[in-house]
């Protein structure tokens, strides 16, 4: 039986609706994983990691699956293990978290940033092909929101100019390109298990390949470059995860179409009914299986209340939203002083949108209640 994380209110609130922008569904059955790993007392990475790890290969459809501490591990142990270094350049989106371009960073590799689809809000295939330089080694489009991207366009682009690709596939978990999984199409994908993504492990991630070689490689790297015991090949991190962390994974996994389709279920009741003017509700491709970890409107000059006048009133509804992203990564601060910026960065699509997004409450937690409250509260304006 799954429930709710119980939450801490006060009095006040208590008397008050609270929806949150996100919310973790953990059951019994993840609360006795746990508790077996516990009383095993084998809880670093192990059988348990290895079992989640086979689990979720044969679940995106690929061969081998790597797991690690985070999403961001799997980002930077991708990039290593595909050789991506010094002098090269990787493109990606300029619209997302800012993991995807600073572990490109990590690589001592400079990213490049690429505009936007206006309707999908994911990396444009036609300004990736303008992006594209003798300098480029590889691409890391984000399936943004838990829709994928124009992968297969994005793949032809590579095979052309001899790139590799690296999906990032952080929000989107069980998503799907016509029948092909996402992560499973590029040289590489790459999952999040963050507490607020579709499914969680606590803190965790997991890279997703065909490729034996880049697999080999990328568990030296998640465990301080050790092909064996004490013998380091290359330079790694300690990227593992745990078993306590794989055991909550397996459960999830278990539960994960269930808990995509209650998200897609409440997106469509969302977009159905609200119509206020102003208010753009996210548009999907009919070939993809779009998975709503976020549901993000776009708020126009034609609302009566400006984008963060909008955030402060649902705030005092007590409708958690939030919004994603307030930058466009190539003016984050970190990228300006570090010079990995041209003058010439030109993203107008990502810069009108970071002032324009906000996300609403889509998650499996949410009730008939609550979608109506929403939209209501949105209606009234």
């Amino acid at each position: 039986m799954y429930k709710l994380i119980e939450k801490k209110v006060d009095k006040k609130q208590e008397m008050e609706r609270i929806i949150p922008i996100a919310q973790p569904l953990i059951g019994e059955e993840e609360m006795r994983n746990v508790e077996n790993v516990l009383r095993s007392g084998m809880l670093a990475q192990g059988e348990v990691v290895e079992e989640f790890e086979r689990q979720f290969a044969r679940y995106i459809g690929v061969k081998f699956a790597v797991a690690t501490n985070s999403g961001t591990s799997a980002l930077h142990t991708a990039l290593a293990s595909l050789g991506i270094c010094k002098n090269d350049d990787v493109i990606t989106t300029d619209f997302s978290f800012i993991s995807g371009a600073s572990s490109i960073l990590l690589q001592g590799a400079k990213p490049v940033f690429c505009d936007i689809d206006p309707m999908t809000y994911n990396i444009s295939v036609d300004v990736l092909e303008e992006t594209i330089t003798k300098k480029t080694r590889a691409i890391v489009p984000v399936h943004l929101y838990g829709q994928p991207c124009e992968i297969d366009s994005i793949m032809e682009l590579a095979e052309e100019h001899d790139l590799l690709v690296i999906e990032d596939a952080c929000q989107a978990h069980g998503a799907r390109y016509y029948n092909k999984m996402v992560g499973s199409i590029g040289d590489v994908g790459v999952f999040s298990f963050y507490p607020t993504k579709n499914m969680t492990t606590g803190e965790g991630g997991m890279l997703t390949t065909n490729n034996e070689e880049v697999a080999t490689k990328a568990r030296m790297i998640r465990n301080h470059g050790q092909s064996s015991r004490y013998l380091h090949k290359v330079l790694g991190y300690n990227y593992r995860m745990t078993n306590l962390a794989a055991a909550i994974g397996v459960e999830q996994l278990r539960r994960l179409d269930e808990f995509n389709e209650m998200r897609i279920r409440n997106a469509a009741f969302l977009t159905r009914h609200i119509n206020k003017t102003g208010v753009s509700c996210p548009r999907k491709k009919d070939y993809v299986k779009h998975v709503f970890h976020q549901f993000t409107i776009r708020v126009d000059e034609g609302f009566p209340l400006s984008r963060d006048e909008l955030v402060d009133y649902l705030g005092k509804k007590g409708i958690g939203c939030g919004i994603y992203y307030p930058l466009p990564i190539h003016r984050q601060p970190l990228f300006q002083n570090l010079g990995y910026v041209d003058d010439n960065v030109n993203c107008p699509v990502a810069c009108a949108l970071s002032e324009e997004v906000v996300s609403l409450p889509v998650h499996p937690g949410l009730n008939h209640d609550d979608l109506r409250y929403i939209i209501d509260c949105i209606n009234m304006v």
